[in-house]
Order: C-alpha cells, then structure tokens, then sequence
C-alpha cells in the first residue's frame, strides 16, 4: 500500500575538493585514511594515529575507526549496551574516560568489513576535539550515529529531527 507520501531531499552543492554524502555507497565501504586524526578529552590528547579507516554511506558523513592501540591506556573500559548494523554486524560499546558509551567497536564484523576489527570509533560530540589533519570536526547531530564532518563533506546529513525517513 503506498500511503503518497513522498520524502525530498536538497542536496548541496558540491564545490571543488568537497564530497556529498550522497554518492557515497549503500552498503557503505570502508577505506584506509592516512591523515593524522586525533581525539581530545578533558584538555589532553587521548588518540593519535595516521593509521584509520572510515566508512562512508549514503546521507552520513563518515565514521573514523582507529586502531584500539593509539588511545591512550586505560582510556577505554567496557560498558553496557550493544547496537546492530545490518552490514557491520554487532557493535559493542566502551567508555572513554568518563564519558559512558562514546565509543564503540565491532567485535566480529560482518564479511567486507574486517577492516574495522581491533579498531574503535568514538562520537566527536562527546569529545572535546576531535581532527583530521588540521581540520576540526563538527560533529553529526542527534545521538545515535557518529559522523565526523570536515569542511570537505557536505549534506544534508541524517541524524537530524526529521531525518529518519531518509
């Protein structure tokens, strides 16, 4: 049954060095990034590493997952909770420092995305600072997913209030 409704939606314009999340793939690849990224929280450096994947998907800015090595230790503790991705798999989530589940981590990802297996992924509003190379993050609204926007990405993104039907 079709209830008529129909969603729109205005993508922006794509100028020179920019990518639109909307040619990123469904099902969302994964793709090795060799920009220094780093994560900030309460006033220190807590992440560093040239050696990051991210995954890129239709209407989300990407994801960074970086090795669980370059945090710092004892930054990263278990907690509670697990979400499902009908592509990754189940993902598991970890405090950092005392933020409870601004991380999280695919324990046994799905085929196609070993890629992310030993490597954490954090939510940038839950940080202090979070950068890829000397670019700050601006981090994706709402609370569920976890995109790392620079100024290269443009949208619109989900996330949003009302972007669930996207």
């Amino acid at each position: 049954m079709h209830s008529g409704y129909v969603c729109t939606v205005k993508i922006a314009k794509v100028g020179p060095g920019q990518e639109s999340v909307w040619d990123y793939p469904r099902p969302p690849r994964v793709e090795a990034v060799t920009a220094q990224i780093t994560v900030e929280l309460g006033g220190a450096t807590i992440a560093d590493t040239t050696d990051a994947v991210r995954v890129l998907e239709t209407s989300h800015p990407p994801v960074y997952y970086l090795p669980r090595e370059a945090f710092a230790d004892g930054i990263l503790q278990p907690a509670p909770g697990n979400s499902f991705c009908e592509f990754k798999g189940v993902a598991s989530y970890l405090s950092v420092g005392s933020e409870d589940g601004a991380a999280w981590f695919y324990p046994n990802p799905n085929p196609g995305y070993e890629a992310l297996e030993g490597r954490v992924a954090v939510y940038p509003g839950r940080m202090q600072r979070c950068r890829v190379g000397d670019d700050t993050v601006t981090p994706q609204e709402g609370d569920f997913y976890g995109g790392w926007i620079t100024p290269n990405i443009v949208g619109p993104f989900k996330g949003a209030p009302g972007t669930l039907g996207w």
